[in-house]
């Protein structure tokens, strides 16, 4: 499994180490990423995602899985989240048709 968060595409990095006498060794810094499940308001139903602990805030701070999937560009987000997207979009559009 890639280490890579889901929703924000937030991947490893890599760096030296450096010491105190200037002596560079290779490193990779890993993002914090977490299990999360987050309820989907337009699906009703709870979603598993793997993403970092900044995407999490971000899409507390948007107000929703819903409304951060619809604002995020595609480019960005994993397959599954894209197809949770899509999957968001249809509904959306159902519900305001009725």
């Amino acid at each position: 499994m890639a280490r890579r968060c889901e929703l924000t595409g937030k991947a490893v990095l890599t760096g030296n180490n450096v010491s105190h006498a200037k002596n560079r060794t290779r490193r990779r810094f890993l993002p914090n990423l977490n299990q999360v499940t987050l309820l989907s308001d337009a699906l009703g139903q709870r979603i598993r995602l793997r993403i970092s602990a900044n995407a999490l805030r971000s899409v507390e701070n948007r107000g929703g899985l819903d409304k951060f999937l619809l604002a995020a560009r595609d480019s960005q987000l994993s397959i599954n989240a894209r197809r949770l997207k899509r999957q968001i979009e249809k509904r959306v559009a159902s519900q305001s048709e009725s």
